[in-house]
């Protein structure tokens, strides 16, 4: 709302309003101002979550060798993380922007989900939560709200890059829109292309998996890219909700994965870095920057409190909201195959619990019991010693004697998404 009414005192030379027209002014006031709003709003939210008794119940302290009780420390706190996104991306964003539209819907569909599941926990006295096909059921429904907004909204455009041999056989890129030979193709497009990482001509276009269809292959490609849309929100938000069992581990994480999340938006979004890089150009996608500044904000101050010893958790009310704002981010901009390298910490602790589940049942069969790790999601495996195993099962991964405190399990975890960041980052050269 800021954003129009600046730009607005613009037409009238107020000073310093032109200031709201550039992006990283009001990327960097958002993440600010997001920051601000966590900290001091997580403060008092606390207060009132003990002085209304809505605590933690259901934590297992049996698995903390390090005896740390977590009992009766207040949940719900993803209310923190929202309220401290929405407030300065609907001061300071274009809220007409399509991308913008996206992400708050997605935000507030995501937060009611996670928000139901915690309230049935804490107030129904129910440790198994919302049922697990109401949260798919939930999940499905955003995925194919953004996938058909996608589809149907004339804003969700992108224009492709082209390369040009120069005379002394060096190639350049060349922004199409700038292209004399191919000026009939200068206007805005749909497209059912996504970026391959580590391919040089790194676009996959969805239709040619269907090429087989002949005029049927475009619908046939946004179909499946809706299914993509569907996939891929299930399974950041479910990996983000594995993540969230250490104090100041998710946000942390996802604070990591927000900076690269945003600098991949930043680059899709301005015309010469995408031109340089031979990516997508995604007019509108800028917008996206103001909200992940504000996302990045938001957790870093709720870090403030999360933290070990944490003074509140981010229940799935926290949780399923930032895995499904980074996959829809990363569908938004076209860089959804980037993910398992990008939340490849959330997509080994999906697939830590997949193993051992599967595992199990598979010992079951055959009349014994058997696990992979001693404990999972795979962080819980790090802090478990081998007195709490069952005597009765046998394990692939028991020998290590370490059991490490879950601080440093968190910070290494940390490191590892600092890691994987990076290197979905340098994608956009090395291929």
């Amino acid at each position: 709302m800021l954003y129009y009414l600046f730009r607005l005192l613009e037409q009238f030379d107020v000073a310093g309003s032109h200031l709201w027209g550039y992006i990283s002014f009001r990327a960097l006031l958002a993440l600010i101002l997001s920051l601000v709003i966590s900290a001091w709003f997580g403060e008092h939210f606390i207060k009132y979550l003990r002085c209304k008794n809505i605590n933690e119940t259901q934590r297992d302290v049996k698995i903390d060798p390090f005896g740390v009780d977590k009992k009766g420390v207040p949940s719900m706190g993803g209310i923190i993380i929202i309220v401290s996104i929405l407030i300065p991306v609907l001061l300071l964003g274009r809220l007409r922007n399509v991308y913008i539209i996206l992400m708050i819907i997605t935000t507030l569909w995501l937060g009611l989900l996670g928000f139901l599941d915690d309230y049935i926990k804490i107030f129904k006295k129910d440790k198994e939560g919302l049922h697990g096909k109401f949260k798919i059921i939930g999940q499905i429904g955003i995925g194919l709200i953004v996938g058909l907004t996608l589809y149907l909204s004339p804003d969700a455009v992108i224009r492709e890059n082209i390369s040009q041999p120069k005379e002394n056989a060096t190639e350049v890129v060349v922004p199409m829109e700038q292209n004399v030979k191919v000026e009939h193709k200068m206007e805005l497009s749909k497209s059912t292309k996504t970026t391959v990482p580590f391919v040089k001509n790194h676009n996959l276009d969805y239709t040619d998996i269907f090429s087989f269809l002949g005029e049927y292959k475009y619908v046939a490609g946004w179909i499946f890219i809706m299914i993509m849309t569907i996939l891929v929100v299930t399974a950041v938000s479910n990996g983000a909700n594995l993540n969230d069992g250490m104090d100041g581990m998710c946000a942390g994480n996802s604070a990591i994965i927000g900076v690269a999340l945003g600098i991949l938006a930043y680059v899709s979004s301005h015309i010469e870095y995408a031109s340089y890089l031979n990516i997508m150009y995604i007019p509108g996608a800028q917008e996206l920057v103001i909200f992940i500044c504000a996302f990045i904000g938001a957790l870093i101050g709720f870090l403030w409190y999360n933290a070990y010893p944490a003074q509140i958790f981010m229940g799935d009310t926290g949780s399923l909201t930032i895995g499904g704002l980074i996959g829809v981010c990363a569908i938004c901009i076209h860089k959804e195959l980037l993910l398992p390298i990008l939340c490849g910490i959330f997509f080994v602790e999906s697939l830590s619990v997949i193993l051992q589940v599967e595992w199990f049942k598979w010992g079951k069969r055959k009349g014994r019991k058997q696990r992979i790790f001693k404990r999972t999601p795979i962080h819980d495996h790090f802090r478990t010693q081998l007195s709490q195993l069952d005597p009765e099962c046998s394990y692939v991964f028991k020998k290590s004697q370490n059991v490490f405190h879950e601080s440093k399990i968190v910070t290494r975890f940390w490191i590892v998404s600092i890691i994987l960041a990076a290197l979905a980052i340098i994608t956009l050269k090395i291929r």
